[in-house]
């Protein structure tokens, strides 16, 4: 399979009418009992500081599954207010450690203007988001790490097959961007990336690592940490040498459409996020 980065949100197994016209939140949920919805605000400063929560929490789960790589990976989020601007993490500090009043607020040219302005950010990560939040005007979240497993499958320069439930949440929704440009400090390379990006959910970025978007922090996380499992299994899947038997197109397309919905992306991410604000009292909301 060669995944592109679009999907027939019409696209339903033929074996499974019963899917047809049900609600992917309420399908969620044994009779129907849907789980909360992504929240609605009263005000700007109010979804802002909601944002840069949970922004502040997806770190800390990306500390806990071993994201962190030296001073590289970053998580920026749109301002609900002005859309010419987004927080992104400050340069140097452990994801284990970001708080939310830690975060930088910048506009699209790079100047710092908000939040925490004696702090630097990533030059590379700015190319990458700013790039990325330019050519989508429907991503407010973007989450790019070197983990461990995406690394080394972006080394195949290969999509991710569709092997399991779980990574149909990816079918034809991911790219591949094979045309390694280095360090990312150049304008051009993140443009780069954001046109192989296209209008999909992620890329797998050769000999670089991962990168997922979503309409909220939430959704963005929850698809990098499965999109880094997916590449683990296929890693796995591949040592192995035995015949693999993939989910058909029909079945993938059905699984994309129930479980790959920004709201069910959002519930699947509660979770980690809940048990992080456990683990450490609420810290990272500070």
């Amino acid at each position: 399979m060669a995944p592109s980065a679009t999907i027939d949100d019409n696209a339903l197994s033929p074996t499974s009418a019963q899917g047809q016209g049900v609600d992917a939140m309420a399908a969620m949920a044994h009779r129907g009992k849907a789980l909360p919805l992504i929240p609605k605000f009263g005000t700007h400063a109010e979804k802002r500081q909601w944002q840069l929560e949970h922004m502040a929490g997806a770190f800390r789960v990306f500390a806990r599954e071993g994201y962190a790589e030296g001073i590289s990976g970053h998580i920026s989020v749109r301002d609900p207010e002005y859309p010419d601007r987004f927080w992104i993490n400050p340069l140097g500090v452990h994801f284990g450690m970001l708080k939310a009043s830690d975060m930088v607020c910048v506009d699209l040219n790079g100047e710092v203007i908000g939040g925490n302005t004696n702090a630097s950010i990533n030059a590379a990560g700015f190319q990458i988001h700013s790039a990325v939040h330019r050519a989508r005007h429907d991503v407010h979240a973007i989450c790019h790490t070197h983990s461990v497993h995406g690394r080394a499958w972006s080394a195949f320069a290969k999509p991710l097959e569709m092997l399991n439930q779980d990574v149909c949440y990816l079918y034809n929704a991911h790219s591949v961007y094979a045309d390694y440009g280095g360090i990312a400090n150049e304008a051009s390379e993140g443009e780069r990336i954001a046109a192989s990006l296209g209008t999909g959910k992620a890329a797998i970025l050769l000999n670089h690592g991962l990168l997922t978007v979503g309409q909220t922090v939430d959704e963005a996380a929850y698809l990098f940490c499965l999109m880094e499992r997916s590449c683990k299994v296929q890693l796995l899947v591949e040592s192995s040498g035995l015949e693999k038997r993939y989910v058909s197109d029909d079945e993938a397309a059905y699984n994309y459409k129930m479980a790959s919905t920004p709201e069910t992306l959002y519930c699947e991410f509660q979770p980690h996020l809940n048990y992080e604000d456990y683990k450490c009292r609420g810290d990272f909301r500070g």
